[in-house]
């Protein structure tokens, strides 16, 4: 049905930038809210950043001011650009997309629930 793909993690020293692309496909007519989380071996998965299709944006406090997420409506893509990276910041990021509508070949549903990408590794480190 939908796929997440998300490209861009990799290692980066403390005060470095990365970028992290995801891509979400399917038969695809919209997505309400596109977004990233993170994850530790020691935390639970929390929200970094999410955009809803109106505009909406919602940070995280730890990131306020340092990450900036994007998104192209029409290609049902999302974007998270990462500056002034801190060593906590180390996680594996995942992509997330909320309430979709899709299209087959004789209905359109509507689906409430999260889907996520497989994951991609940040690591800040010296």
């Amino acid at each position: 049905q939908v796929q997440l793909v998300e490209s861009g993690g990799g290692l980066v020293q403390p005060g470095g930038s990365l970028r992290l692309s995801c891509a979400a496909s399917g038969s695809i007519l919209e997505i309400n809210h596109m977004g990233w989380y993170r994850q530790t071996p020691e935390k639970e998965r929390t929200l970094v950043a999410t955009m809803s299709s109106p505009g909406r944006i919602e940070y995280a406090d730890s990131v306020q001011g340092r990450f900036t997420i994007s998104r192209d409506i029409a290609k049902n893509t999302v974007t998270l650009q990462m500056n002034s990276l801190k060593p906590e910041d180390t996680a594996v990021y995942y992509c997330n997309a909320k309430g979709i509508t899709i299209a087959t070949h004789s209905n359109i549903n509507y689906y409430a629930q999260d889907y996520w990408g497989q994951g991609t590794l940040v690591t800040v480190s010296s």
